[in-house]
């Protein structure tokens, strides 16, 4: 399993529409678990995502479908640009199976 955790700034007032585009664009990715665009609250321009997948190679994959290419386009003028992009190990939870040492209680 592979995750992701980012933040995304937007250009000032551009938020929303960048959510949107993210929202719509994340609708059917081969290999990925879980996909979450969320505001954060305390800042008006940043998107944080986190994201799940079987692999690290789904990822990379993903970003070559077509729709994903296209996303990335229409979203490119929005974007101010990326703050923080933290790799991680998920270990399970709702919507991810569960890995490791750990057992259901």
């Amino acid at each position: 399993m592979f995750g992701m955790i980012g933040k995304l700034r937007a250009r000032v007032d551009e938020r929303e529409r960048l959510a949107a585009i993210l929202v719509e664009s994340t609708r059917a990715l081969p290999g990925c678990l879980s996909y979450i665009i969320a505001r954060d609250v305390s800042d008006p321009d940043v998107l944080w995502i986190t994201e799940v997948w079987e692999s690290e190679e789904k990822h990379k994959a993903s970003l070559e479908l077509p729709a994903v290419k296209a996303a990335i386009d229409h979203a490119r003028p929005l974007i101010h640009g990326f703050d923080t992009r933290i790799p991680i190990d998920p270990v399970g939870g709702i919507g991810v199976a569960l890995r490791g040492p750990f057992k259901a209680a």
